[in-house]
């Protein structure tokens, strides 16, 4: 028996895989042996792009803006990909924002914003690898949702809402695509140090009373992210459909 976690071969597409945990899991994805595709918006690919080079990978990178995606732009980003990379095999959603305010003062705006990213990008990328996916009889769709994706955080409704909601997405993709020979699975990750969560570590009250219930006692890097996503991307993860695999230091145990 070969190794289980081996990606040798695969073709795989991270989203807002130019900066923190997209780029950790493209990195991942990478030193398993797949090539690696990425999305970006306004971190520039080319330090990502070169780290992929250097484990032996191809690599390649489109810029795209998921704000009002729709199902041809999306289509677009994932023939991109295909194209560039000979195939498509793995999908890792991970593009994703958010916006801090009083849920007294959020503006529908900001709450459709959020959601235009977080929830509909997900689904319109998600569908379109899909086709290609059930056509083939393969694939590996990832969606990272967050520890909010089981909690309601503070001053953060809208991004709470859309992690709730790619939870349920992956279940009902799960159900209809796994007898096609697709898996569909999530990441929670728990606090990161990424420039989501920027300003809560910049503040020394609100980075404390984090730290303080994390009983790892840090904040996560984006490499420790990176595998699970190599499972879910993995021959392991076979028998592995509408799963959510948390890694948060022990947040949610807490």
């Amino acid at each position: 028996m070969g190794n289980p976690f081996d990606l040798t071969g695969r073709k795989a597409l991270v989203t807002g895989g130019a900066t923190g945990i997209g780029e950790g899991i493209a990195l991942g994805l990478a030193a398993a042996g797949a090539d690696v595709a990425l999305t970006y918006r306004s971190h520039q690919p080319e330090e990502a792009l070169a780290s992929i080079g250097a484990l032996g990978r191809k690599g390649a990178a489109v810029k795209a803006d998921f704000t009002g995606l729709n199902q041809a732009g999306a289509e677009a980003v994932v023939r991109f990909a295909a194209d560039a990379l000979g195939g498509l095999d793995i999908l890792v959603n991970n593009a994703g924002i958010i916006h801090r305010e009083d849920s007294t003062d959020l503006a529908l705006d900001d709450w459709q914003r959020v959601l235009s990213v977080n929830l509909d990008s997900v689904w319109l990328l998600s569908q379109a690898a899909g086709r290609r996916m059930v056509a083939q009889g393969s694939g590996k769709i990832v969606i990272v949702s967050s520890v909010l994706g089981a909690q309601g955080g503070l001053r953060v409704p809208a991004y709470a809402a859309s992690k709730h909601a790619v939870l349920g997405l992956t279940k009902a993709l799960c159900n209809e695509w796994a007898p096609q020979g697709v898996n569909v699975n999530s990441i929670a990750p728990g606090y990161t140090a990424t420039d989501n969560t920027q300003a809560l570590r910049d503040d020394p009250e609100r980075s404390k009373a984090l730290l303080d219930r994390i009983p790892a006692g840090r904040f996560a890097d984006p490499s420790d992210i990176a595998g699970a996503a190599v499972f879910l991307a993995s021959d392991a993860a076979s028998y592995c459909h509408g799963s959510v695999v948390t890694v948060d230091g022990g947040w949610l145990a807490r």
